[in-house]
Formats: structure tokens, sequence, C-alpha cells
């Protein structure tokens, strides 16, 4: 085989491949909405078995939070926390105690979150005791059109404790950005690692 039909033979296979690649990225990425968008308020989620007031009033602390992000107002963001509470971002940057989580959300709010909101959807609350609850929901950012449920590409998991002037305040924050395509390449190559809520039914 002569060295021109080589190459040409090498430059088919590769373009097959990256068509092949393309198309597999785009199926994935079409087909991966969630199953479980989440309850559209968070009054939705307080377990039946615990005190209505404290879910209402966790609640009260995210509503706190959402408004605060949407004025661009650090101070009063940086107060929804405990003075020793920490913030993960999804990018892994890590900040500890309500003064650092402060200073770095007015750096935020005049920069490249200025003018922005928070959507958010609901996914469960617990309390794991009369004290402390752990909330879960899905979350974006965004300037402009609100997101859809199946848009928002965030999970986040927040954890309240109630202090001793009976205000729920944030203790630990940790933001996770879902990988869509890769979340739904790991489904299809190991179905059981799907979580029961996103396990779709067999044809």
């Amino acid at each position: 085989m002569n060295r021109k039909l080589v190459k040409r033979a090498a430059l088919v296979s590769t373009l097959v491949l990256a068509l092949g690649a393309t198309g597999t990225y785009l199926y994935l990425d079409a087909t991966s909405d969630v199953q479980r968008t989440g309850a559209e308020t968070c009054g939705e989620v307080i377990p039946a078995d615990a005190d209505r007031r404290d879910g209402k009033a966790v609640c009260a602390t995210l509503d706190a939070l959402a408004d605060a992000w949407e004025r661009g107002d650090a101070e009063a963001y940086g107060r929804q926390f405990t003075e020793n509470g920490t913030y993960t971002t999804y990018i892994g940057s890590h900040y500890e105690g309500r003064a650092d989580i402060t200073a770095s959300h007015r750096a935020l709010f005049k920069g490249f979150l200025k003018d922005s909101k928070l959507a958010a959807r609901y996914l469960d609350m617990r309390f794991l005791t009369k004290d402390v609850a752990v909330l879960t929901s899905r979350g974006a950012d965004y300037t402009g059109d609100k997101p859809s449920a199946d848009e928002l590409s965030k999970v986040t998991t927040f954890t309240l404790a109630r202090e001793t002037d009976d205000t729920w305040r944030i203790a630990a924050f940790h933001n996770t950005e879902r990988s869509n395509v890769m979340e739904s390449f790991s489904f299809l190559w190991a179905p059981d690692t799907a979580p029961k809520a996103e396990k779709r039914p067999t044809p």
C-alpha cells in the first residue's frame, strides 16, 4: 500500500472516530435531563415529622440568602452563615468563617456575579437533631431569563444550625457542578450507579 493511501485511510479513520465521539456527546447531552428536578418551594420539602416552625425558619434563611445575593449585599449574605461557617464552591475554593465568605462575595457581587440572581429547586430537608438540619437543592446563578428546572447546573448541600438566638444559620455550604454528559455516560456504562430517583424505566 503506498504512502498516500495510508494517509487517506488514517484521515478517514480519524474523521469517523471524531464524528462518532461528537455524535455520542451530543446524544448524551440531549438525553441527560434529571428525573427528579425537585420542589418549586422550600416549604414543600419540610419533613412531615418535623416541627413546621423550624422547617419554615430554615427556609427563611435560604430565602434571605437568595435575597441578599439578588441585592448584591455581601454583608447580608454573610450574616446567613455561622461565625465559623464554611463555604466550598464547585471549583474547589474553600472559605472559612463568615468574614472570609463575606469578603469573597463582596468582590464577586462587584465583579462577574454583579446583577445576577439565584434559581433553586429543593430536593430534601432532614433534621439530624432538633438544632441541625441538612437541605439539598438544585440551583444556578443567572442573569436574564430564569433557567428551567432541568437547566439548573449545580447541586448544593446546606448544613444549618440553630444558634443561641434561635436563628437558623448556615454552618456549611457545598456546591457541586453537575457534569451531565459524564453522569449519563456513567449511568449507561454501569446502570447500577444511578441514584434510585434517576433510574429510567426499562423499555
